[in-house]
């Protein structure tokens, strides 16, 4: 890892004071050109994959068009990777493997932008209910970007030398996607990545403008179920019961006091309940109550700490209520959601935002704080191969809206809102610049590094 980290600094000390980067500056200006005229293929794009959203686990027409655009492009693709996902490899010379990545899955969610073009799909989802779909996180952005990158880097591809991997993911949304490509064998089928990169949509950004974070960027993320259980009997005569409902109210208030009381108020960490379900009648006591959390941390410690202390406070309450070991609490840990926080790489995240600024003016590019929301992108870089990765967000916002929004104090839909609509021309445009700049820095950094 420390050599990772020597390596890179040195590309970056390379970068800034070698003619590569004088021939980069002259390429700002085709770069932008460029773009410019591919733009409104990739409206077309956009509006096409927004209008065709598919949840998680059932992204097949998504991933099909996915490859069909790195085909197009001269990649070779492998589709159908780690369920739906799509790896597309560009040879292009001897230097280092960069990886770009995008999520492709919608949510279910029912649009309500108004907009002419807005999503009207609906489909069954694992319960078998009928629900909506809408890219309500951008990840038609996303899509939209990678192949706008790829289009960019391959028409550039005089520019600079070594292996483009550009990687469309399906499931994020349920934390499964990257656990499933990696599983199959992301990084040892294909070109191990010297660096991994991705984008996020941001709904608190005006577009035109892009955040990065050095450090923690995205948060742990845990879902756990809880059951309480309990006597039940008539409503009229709780003293012949024990109540689940009253201790799930204590121990609702009772897991407050993690954040509050037992972890240390410099680490970052939430637990909230989400859901609560108990009982059937006005007149009647259940025998359970069921609870859903999401936890949030960053440290992997903290984590830990979160959810032994839950199973030791529920379990306390049950047992001050006086039930017997067979009626104890079940702490359930959805295992196969949890995701892990995400890193970024501060030596390469200090690169990328070096590439934006020369590419996007450096007023246009800010640091962005932490946030509490999970992304399953971090598992790129706790693979054995320890990869340095970057993510950035990217913002989407209308520039006026933005701005009139900072004036009424009115708060804007945030992402995952069925009201959320970028400004998709602005937000890709850049998105695209950002992304193929900072790609064509770190070709060509490593290869003077080396």
């Amino acid at each position: 890892m420390k050599l990772t980290k020597i390596c890179l600094s040195l590309a970056l000390v390379f970068m800034m004071t070698s003619p590569l980067a004088v021939h980069a500056n002259s390429l700002d200006s085709s770069l932008a050109l460029s773009v410019s005229k591919a733009l409104p293929k990739l409206e077309k794009l956009y509006l096409h994959l927004h209008q065709h959203p598919e949840l998680s686990y059932q992204e097949k027409a998504t991933g099909k068009r996915m490859a069909k655009e790195l085909l197009a492009l001269g990649f070779e693709v492998t589709d159908n990777y780690g369920g739906y996902g799509v790896v597309g490899i560009f040879k292009n010379g001897d230097g280092p493997t960069v990886m770009i990545r995008a999520d492709i899955d919608g949510l279910p969610i029912i649009e309500q932008t108004g907009k002419p073009y807005a999503s009207i799909v609906t489909t069954t989802d694992a319960e078998h209910q009928s629900v909506g779909i809408m890219h309500g996180c951008g990840h038609d952005i996303h899509m939209t970007s990678l192949i706008g990158t790829a289009e960019q880097l391959v028409k550039h591809k005089s520019d600079w030398q070594g292996t483009l991997m550009m990687v469309a993911q399906p499931a994020e949304e349920v934390g499964g996607g990257a656990k499933a490509m990696l599983a199959q064998g992301l990084f040892t089928e294909f070109p191990t990545p010297d660096y991994v990169l991705g984008l996020h949509v941001s709904a608190s950004l005006p577009a035109g403008k892009v955040a990065i974070a050095p450090g923690y960027a995205l948060a742990n993320v845990d879902s756990v179920d809880i059951t309480i259980k309990g006597k039940g009997g008539h409503g009229a005569y709780p003293h012949m019961t024990i109540d689940p409902v009253v201790l799930a109210a204590r121990t609702v208030m009772a897991l407050q006091t993690i954040a509050s009381r037992e972890i240390s108020p410099l680490e970052p960490n939430v637990i909230t309940v989400g859901s609560i379900h108990g009982g059937a009648k006005h007149n009647i006591i259940s025998n359970e109550v069921k609870l859903q959390l999401t936890l949030r941390s960053y440290n992997p410690q903290v984590r830990q700490q979160q959810i032994a202390a839950i199973k030791r406070m529920t379990k306390g309450i049950a047992m001050s209520a006086g039930l017997p070991d067979s009626l104890m609490p079940v702490v359930y840990v959805h295992q196969d959601e949890t995701i892990p926080s995400t890193y970024n790489n501060p030596q390469l995240a200090s690169s990328v935002q070096a590439s934006i600024e020369g590419e996007i003016g450096k007023a246009n590019v800010v640091k962005s704080e932490p946030v509490m929301a999970g992304e399953d992108f971090g598992l790129y870089g706790l693979t054995p191969q320890k990869r340095p990765i970057t993510i950035f967000w990217l913002g989407a916002v209308e520039p006026k809206l933005y701005q009139a929004s900072k004036v009424s104090g009115e708060r804007l839909p945030s992402l995952h809102s069925s009201k959320f609509a970028p400004d998709y021309p602005l937000t890709i445009s850049t998105g695209v610049r950002a992304m193929s700049r900072s790609a064509m820095d770190l070709f060509n950094a490593s290869s003077w590094s080396r």
